[in-house]
């Protein structure tokens, strides 16, 4: 049992809130950890649910009953969005990053933490009401955005593989076309890495025609799954076939002029 001032009570309360999201924490957890009265912590949480809502941290959710309590719901709002990706936007826009094919090097920003972060918490919006169990994407670029996302939603990350691995144990594998190239090419998944029937939510850091999301949707059929979402980091506005209809997008990538290095980039479909 902790005895704490206050002060430094709400400061304990808010750093296990932040650490523990989307789970349903009951009072009698605060109330034994530091003796005080559930109506004490009630008036505790309702000035960190305050606090949470004024600086754009999330929302603190009150379950009634027995065996309720509260949830903390990492949040971002729209005009904070914005203002992010304005940013990342420009940076995403210098032309030193176009490669060929009319892709973008983005490597440097989906290594940088506190952007990810960011980028994470976006997505953990998004999709904040749909009962995500586990985060989906594909190996390797879509790794750092998964493990973001997945950190706020408090959920597991499986990662497809694009080939087999002995230590993967039995798996699952299926060919897909690739929307872009028009390949066929293979993707797997170990038996054990997801059970059946569970609510996904697919990421991935770039979209062109959609192939390798609907290789994955198509995927999840074979473990019975459901998914519930799909969130791109930035899409390709000039497809002329997108295999992929329901997904959200951060950035729209418009015009890549690879001789003349230039990028045209906006808002993706998540800000409409």
């Amino acid at each position: 049992m902790k005895k704490l001032r206050r002060s430094a009570r709400l400061v304990d309360m808010t750093q296990y809130l932040l650490a523990h999201p989307h789970t349903l924490i009951p009072l009698t957890l605060f109330s034994e950890e530091y003796g005080s009265a559930k109506s004490s912590i009630s008036e505790d949480l309702s000035i960190i649910k305050e606090a949470f809502e004024s600086q754009g941290v999330g929302v603190l959710k009150t379950v009634a009953g027995a065996a309720g309590g509260v949830k903390y719901i990492p949040q971002v709002n729209q005009e904070h969005s914005k203002v992010f990706m304005a940013t990342l936007i420009e940076q995403l826009a210098k032309p030193e990053r176009v490669l060929p094919g009319g892709y973008l090097y983005m490597s440097d920003i989906l290594g940088h933490p506190t952007t990810l972060a960011q980028i994470g918490k976006l997505f953990a919006t998004a999709f904040a009401d749909q009962d995500v169990e586990v985060v989906m994407t594909v190996e390797t670029k879509g790794i750092p955005l998964a493990y973001a996302t997945a950190a706020y939603l408090n959920v597991p990350v499986v990662i497809v593989r694009r080939d087999n691995k002995v230590t993967e144990g039995s798996v699952v594998s299926i060919n897909y076309v690739s929307g872009s190239s028009k390949r066929i090419q293979t993707m797997s998944l170990a038996r054990r890495a997801l059970p059946e029937q569970s609510r996904v939510l697919i990421v991935d850091d770039f979209m062109k025609a959609g192939g390798t999301v609907r290789g994955m949707i198509d995927l999840l059929q074979e473990f019975r799954a459901t998914v519930v979402g799909c969130g791109v980091m930035v899409e390709t506005a000039d497809v002329s076939e997108r295999l992929v209809d329901e997904y959200i997008s951060l950035a729209k990538l418009n015009e890549v002029d690879i001789k003349e290095k230039h990028i045209q980039i906006e808002l993706g479909s998540y800000f409409q």
